[in-house]
């Protein structure tokens, strides 16, 4: 199968957004195959300084490549959850922009290898770092069916989690789970109303991968972080691609852009409220020419605040 090149959705508004000093230090949290990085860089003055994400082997190898060809980009091997790295292996404490592109990337998805697709089998891994941590066929094979429902249902907002929970566990107990194709025939059986346009399997497997990637954990741990590590005046941006991821982050921008919670008709100044946050403008989504040319980025949704 040809891998497919990783489209960075909202690549020129997010670029946009983010940049505040063309001679200042941005985190890309997510490199994927670099649409980001790159273009941050060209960008950005020759004094910047780009720094970068990311879990997955592959897109770190393409990451190391371009560090060779751009002295300015560094990239590093782990979950942007470990942000306090920058300050160790860096010696920065603070940056001047954020960014986040969140979710699975294309090569990723395209890859039946990794086990993230319903549509080509392959081993059943779904994990974005392949060289460590639980696959989803050890979850699966493995969890309780109670937790599998919630999983499904939390995560993937699934109507028929428990019946995809009972159908997975009596699967399993005759032949345990070991390919993608495998679990998305029993999902896809078990789901007794298709909509149409979609895969049977998409919500659940959606949810398996969150799950063992602990995408809403990470992400919820993430954004206090980089707030903290952010200069006054720089920016955060987040695209995100299911309600899930974006209603975290809706709520922690609001929440920071409201201050400190404090009882109703005090008399205090605005300093007083400790406001971390301003929003700017509103959320923001794909136009209808770039999803004409990624169907994947109908979804996307960029918001953007900065430090106060």
């Amino acid at each position: 199968m040809v891998k497919k090149t990783h489209y960075s959705v909202l690549l020129k508004e997010s670029i946009g957004a983010v940049i505040s000093s063309v001679d200042g230090t941005y985190i890309d949290c997510t490199f994927g195959r670099g649409g980001h990085s790159e273009a941050l860089l060209k960008k950005l003055g020759e004094k910047a300084r780009v720094i970068a994400f990311d879990k997955d082997p592959e897109a770190v190898a393409v990451g190391r490549k371009l560090s060779e060809r751009d002295p300015r980009f560094t990239i590093m091997h782990g979950s942007f959850v470990e942000l306090e790295r920058v300050k160790d292996m860096c010696g920065l404490d603070c940056v001047d922009g954020i960014l986040m592109d969140l979710g699975v990337s294309s090569p990723q998805l395209d890859d039946a290898e990794r086990g993230f697709s319903f549509l080509h089998d392959g081993p059943l891994d779904m994990r974005m770092n392949s060289s460590s941590g639980q696959t989803a066929a050890t979850w699966i094979n493995n969890a309780e069916e109670g937790e599998i429902a919630l999983v499904l249902k939390n995560y993937g907002e699934e109507r028929f989690a428990k019946r995809m929970a009972k159908a997975i566990v009596a699967t399993r107990e005759k032949t345990p789970f070991s390919r993608t194709q495998q679990l998305a025939d029993v999902i896809s059986q078990a789901n007794p109303k298709w909509e149409r346009g979609k895969h049977p399997a998409t919500r659940a497997f959606q949810a398996i991968r969150i799950k063992v990637n602990r995408e809403l954990e990470e992400l919820q741990e993430s954004l206090p972080k980089a707030l903290g590590m952010l200069k006054s005046g720089g920016r955060m941006v987040v695209i995100s691609f299911h309600s899930l991821e974006d209603r975290i982050v809706k709520r922690f921008f609001k929440e920071e852009a409201k201050g400190d919670k404090l009882p109703a008709r005090l008399p205090l100044t605005e300093m007083q409220i400790n406001r971390r946050l301003k929003l700017i403008s509103s959320a923001q989504r794909a136009s209808a020419q770039e999803i004409a040319e990624n169907i994947r980025s109908r979804s996307a949704v960029m918001r953007v605040a900065e430090k106060i």
